[in-house]
């Protein structure tokens, strides 16, 4: 009886094995086809397989860049649909713009519903089995964080600024855990998922908390010290993080630069 059992034991766990490669195959193939629905749908179904605890890296960046392009798209056809509204209202052409509205608002429940699913597979899935480890703990809220932000962009009232505070809060964490205040051992600063984390909550600050002081000194920060730490650079991650890099000083001239033109005003 006990070898049977063992047996069946061993059997569950290459079927699970099998399942998880065929996923992972599938999600690639779907990737390389650019069919990223269909990525998204691979990876959803290998976190829900019995067995699976933490994703590896592959399957973690497999996952995020699904869904990045799945809700991509969506978030550039919302703010064009927005954009055609207004002026459609400003030129007076009332019944147009309600055309459009109806439109959007089609997209923009497609975004809510994409936000809401990638919400769930973090919280209900893979943060309970990141625990312990940092890199992916800080990965994930980032994440949940940004889809957040993703839901504030789109609504408006108590419902933004509740997506609004989630947001920040997640990313609020996701910051105390790089830095290493946690029951983790932080990230080093120049590494790619602590400076994307301090990438995208500066960006968060700015365009949805309308502080572009707040912004700026997070993006000054990351900014300082990575460059202070640059022998920690990995050549792993070197074309990653220099990228990052490179991204929060753009931004800093912009935001300064725009915050130079107000004072003029």
């Amino acid at each position: 009886n006990t070898h049977r059992a063992s047996r069946r034991v061993a059997s569950r766990s290459a079927m699970s094995l099998d399942a998880r490669q065929r996923c992972v195959f599938e999600a690639k193939l779907a990737e390389q086809a650019e069919r990223h629905d269909e990525q998204v749908k691979a990876m959803r179904a290998l976190c829900a397989l019995e067995g699976v605890d933490a994703l590896t890296t592959d399957e973690r960046n497999m996952l995020s860049v699904g869904y990045k392009n799945v809700i991509g798209a969506r978030r550039g056809s919302w703010r064009i649909l927005n954009s055609i509204e207004e002026k459609e209202r400003g030129k007076g052409h009332e019944a147009q713009a309600e055309k459009v509205r109806g439109y959007r608002t089609r997209v923009e429940k497609e975004l809510k519903d994409i936000c809401a699913d990638v919400l769930e597979v973090l919280d209900g899935r893979l943060l309970s089995k990141a625990s312990g480890d940092g890199e992916s703990v800080v990965f994930y809220l980032k994440m949940k964080a940004d889809y957040y932000r993703y839901l504030a962009e789109v609504s408006s009232g108590d419902e933004r600024e509740e997506a609004s505070k989630n947001a920040d809060e997640a990313y609020a964490e996701a910051t105390t855990v790089a830095n290493g205040k946690g029951s983790t051992d932080g990230l080093p600063p120049t590494h790619p998922v602590r400076l994307g984390l301090a990438l995208n909550h500066s960006v968060f600050h700015y365009e949805i908390g309308n502080d572009s002081t707040k912004a700026c000194e997070l993006a000054k920060t990351a900014f300082e010290e990575a460059i202070a730490d640059l022998d920690t650079l990995t050549d792993e991650s070197y074309k990653d993080s220099t990228l990052i890099m490179q991204l929060l000083r753009d931004n800093l001239t912009l935001w300064t630069s725009d915050a130079n033109d107000d004072d003029d005003d």
